[in-house]
């Protein structure tokens, strides 16, 4: 998939400075079990390299978000990640202040009443359809 960019001082706090970064990325995005095996993280002056195998193109993708949405993090590269080929169509987007997912819905989906669908498909990174944040980056299905 390539290196995504995320923006570093916003996302959720996952460590401290007595906390290995990496441990803590592992172990979030291992907890939302997205579908990952053997999975490894390398975390550097803010970037995050992760490796292992993902069961589809989804898994790895939401792998990366929750990886990237995380305070400190400014790049994610998911290269050494092993998965299957991307057959739907997704697009990334970066939260802005004042946006909704309904907005959001409207504006990619073509109504905002398909905001539930914009929503399952970030649930490992979105809690509440209600609580987004600026500069949150989420993946936007399609078809």
């Amino acid at each position: 998939m390539g290196l995504f960019d995320f923006v570093i001082d916003q996302g959720k706090k996952l460590f401290g400075a007595g906390d290995d970064p990496a441990t803590k990325i592992k172990e979030a995005v291992e907890a939302a079990n997205p579908g990952v095996q053997n999975l490894n993280v390398e975390f550097k002056d803010g970037q995050v390299n992760l490796s292992g195998q993902a069961a589809s193109a989804e898994a790895l993708e939401k792998a990366v978000l929750i990886a990237g949405n995380v305070q400190g993090v400014s790049g994610v590269s998911s290269d050494q990640v092993q998965a299957p080929p991307q057959t739907g169509q997704i697009e990334y987007y970066v939260i802005q202040k004042g946006d909704t997912l309904s907005a959001i819905a409207k504006k990619f989906l073509g109504k905002a009443s398909a905001y539930p669908k914009i929503f399952e498909a970030n649930r490992e990174v979105i809690k509440d359809p209600d609580l987004i944040y600026p500069g949150q980056k989420i993946r936007i299905p399609l078809n």
